[in-house]
């Protein structure tokens, strides 16, 4: 019977999840670029295919009835000599407890399963670490200490490539908003989430397909085709660009040059490439969006682009413009 293999994590918000990756790279950790920074719920755990949707729901169920969380990280342990891991400590300031009441309200049928080792929140820096190099980390990183908010719960997928990645995520705190305005008005329960669910994701697709076949007539659908390309000196990363390509247009996301390198002609390059793999890929139009004004914006004009639309104010009290740049 076909499964899928799952787990349920508290994701480290991004800022410190760069600085413990750079921890896990000093340290060795061979699960580096395979599974972010995280506090283990559930471990790996089988669940059948037709279960998903109910592992979806526990998640859902358990976040609304716990509250965000802010906890300290550090000081650096292990779990040597039992097991050779080195971590950061998780106290959540009432002493575990409601760290481990979230972990109980998640660790239910279908994501229950057999556990070795009582719970104890970690974030995980090494999985294997030599007795040597378990003794050199606990003095060097002695000091490192950080505080974090946690505000959603994560369910993870292992992928075949034995990466996990993240498939649904619930609000700490926030069960679904009812609408319901007058008697016998239509009722709906609103959910935000930072991913879209199993459900979700089947939903879109289907109902895109077949609007995008309405609008743009039989076989054909929106198919937004990514690129990233990269530029590189001396085997170090220079700049990078990276968009997507669809009906016949080419969108340029983000176009950034390292510091360092800012006039060598790193940009132009990079966008010189943009535009051959748009023409490659059939596209007759390019665009792009980029703060009004800017030396991105001047960058852009001076290589042909032209002002198409003007957004103020748009983000951060700035203006954006978007340009175009039409092939023969």
């Amino acid at each position: 019977m076909p499964r899928v293999r799952l787990g349920v994590v508290l994701l480290v918000p991004p800022r410190v999840a760069a600085e413990i990756d750079g921890l896990r790279r000093a340290v060795g950790d061979g699960a580096l670029g395979t599974v972010p920074p995280h506090v283990t719920l559930v471990p790996p755990v089988n669940v059948r295919d037709e279960r998903l949707l109910d592992a979806v729901e526990v998640l859902r169920s358990a976040a609304a009835a716990h509250r965000p969380l802010t906890v300290r990280l550090g000081p650096v342990a292990t779990f040597a000599p039992a097991s050779p891991v080195l971590y950061l400590t998780v106290d959540d300031g009432d002493d575990g407890r409601r760290l481990t009441a979230l972990r109980d309200a998640v660790f239910v049928d279908p994501l229950h399963r057999k556990v070795d080792w009582p719970f104890v929140p970690h974030v995980t820096l090494a999985d294997e670490a030599s007795p040597e190099r378990l003794a050199a980390a606990m003095v060097a990183l002695a000091d490192y200490r950080a505080e974090i908010t946690v505000d959603h719960v994560h369910l993870m997928q292992e992928q075949p490539d034995h990466a996990w990645t993240p498939i649904a995520d619930a609000e700490l705190g926030t069960g679904p908003v009812v609408r319901n305005r007058g008697s016998g008005a239509l009722q709906l329960e609103l959910t935000t989430t930072k991913e879209r669910d199993p459900e979700t994701r089947a939903f879109e697709e289907r109902e895109w397909s077949a609007y995008d076949q309405s609008e743009l007539g039989r076989g054909i659908e929106w198919f937004e085709d990514p690129f990233v390309i990269t530029a590189r000196r001396e085997g170090r990363v220079a700049g990078v660009g990276r968009g997507w390509t669809a009906g016949g247009v080419a969108y340029l996301a983000g176009l950034i040059v390292a510091a360092e390198h800012r006039g060598e002609g790193v940009g132009a390059h990079l966008l010189a490439a943009f535009t051959s793999l748009a023409a490659e890929r059939g596209c007759r139009r390019l665009a792009l969006r980029t703060f009004a004004g800017g030396p991105a914006h001047a960058f852009y004009r001076a290589h042909g682009w032209v002002d198409e639309a003007v957004f103020e104010p748009w983000v951060f009290g700035r203006g954006f413009v978007q340009l175009r740049r039409d092939l023969a």
